[in-house]
């Protein structure tokens, strides 16, 4: 292990305390990715998606390692990630079926169709703040939206929130129904963290290599058309 990594090692913390880069980031994973996999299951109501974001995450991580490695969270870094990928614009296209109608039911799956009901950014910081236990400025700046915007979200999340429980019908209660949430779903399919670490060194691999073709490419492009024009 040469100098440089073994800086990024010793600086890293206490998910870093192995001799390899792999072996850190095989700890990470095992520590944050069934957490994240919950997180996102509620965010989105989907499974899949679920899987796939926090997949995508991980894949991304490793391809940044030494960025992830310094970062002050690095749990905070791929939840970010896998947060914004699991809600962004791009899955409207290929929306799951909406939520059913509020009809009587268990507490949990009434919470779980009406905070799918909210708009995306509102149930990423009630997630965040009720879920996780972010503060409102912090919850903004991980999103990068500004603090007020956070606790209007919030407000909006939680007065909807709260009218699908049962008495008390209160930010409280909310809260501990969505932590309860957080903890009860199964991950037991998610990928194991060498497959996503040889799945990201084979994406990596296969960009240089088109890279690499196109710049082929257009050099023959040029020599033809100065050679056409000699």
């Amino acid at each position: 292990m040469n100098d440089d990594t073994e800086e990024l090692m010793r600086r890293a913390g206490a998910f870093y305390a192995t001799s390899t880069p792999e072996g850190a980031f095989d700890a990470l994973h095992a520590h944050a990715a069934p957490a994240l996999i919950r997180q996102v299951l509620l965010l989105t109501g989907s499974r899949r998606r679920a899987f796939e974001s926090v997949e995508f995450a991980f894949r991304h991580a490793w391809q940044h390692w030494p960025e992830v490695c310094l970062d002050s969270d690095p749990v905070r870094w791929l939840r970010a990630r896998a947060h914004e990928y699991a809600l962004s614009p791009w899955h409207r296209l290929h929306r799951s079926p909406p939520p059913g109608p509020h009809l009587p039911g268990h507490a949990p799956d009434v919470l779980r169709r009406t905070l799918l009901l909210l708009p995306p950014q509102h149930r990423r910081t009630v997630v965040l703040c009720d879920g996780l236990g972010l503060t409102p400025s912090q919850a903004a700046a991980e999103m990068e939206s500004s603090t007020q915007a956070a606790v209007h979200r919030l407000r909006h999340a939680r007065a909807a929130l709260s009218l699908c429980l049962p008495a008390p019908r209160d930010a409280s209660a909310a809260r501990s129904a969505l932590r309860t949430l957080l903890a009860g779903e199964s991950t037991a399919t998610m990928a194991t963290a060498r497959s996503l670490r040889l799945a990201g060194e084979r994406r990596a691999q296969a960009m240089v290599g088109l890279v690499c073709s196109v710049v082929v490419l257009f050099v023959g492009l040029v020599t033809y058309l100065m050679l056409g024009g000699a």
